[in-house]
């Protein structure tokens, strides 16, 4: 089974602007943004997505939901706010089958937003 675009920038196999890593998630520029500020957080665990996650994800699930806040306030978007999508499957914009979130910032965020 080949890797998903994300699991080779895990690998450092394709670079990145990465703004945080640990042992579990990496966060880095989305190079296509579609905001001032638009990063990227995925666990390390490929998870293909939010649809296909089991209960023994739940923890990682939760951490990934607090990390993409810390690393949101990282990105100085903690006082104006901003926006976390998550999208599933193909009408939900899912373009890369690995679980990410995107944290998006910068400007104002219309509602609805598609």
């Amino acid at each position: 089974m080949s890797k998903t675009l994300f699991e080779k920038i895990i690998a450092r196999e394709i670079p990145a602007q990465i703004v945080y890593e640990d042992d579990l998630v990496l966060a880095f520029r989305d190079v296509n943004p579609q905001a001032p500020t638009h990063a990227l957080i995925v666990p390390k665990k490929p998870i293909p997505r939010v649809a296909e996650a089991k209960a023994e994800d739940q923890q990682l699930l939760g951490y990934l939901l607090l990390k993409a806040a810390e690393v949101a306030g990282k990105l100085g978007l903690d006082k104006g706010g901003f926006r976390l999508v998550i999208n599933n499957g193909a009408d939900g914009g899912e373009s890369v089958p690995h679980l990410h979130v995107h944290i998006l910032g910068g400007r104002y965020m219309k509602w609805p937003p598609g």
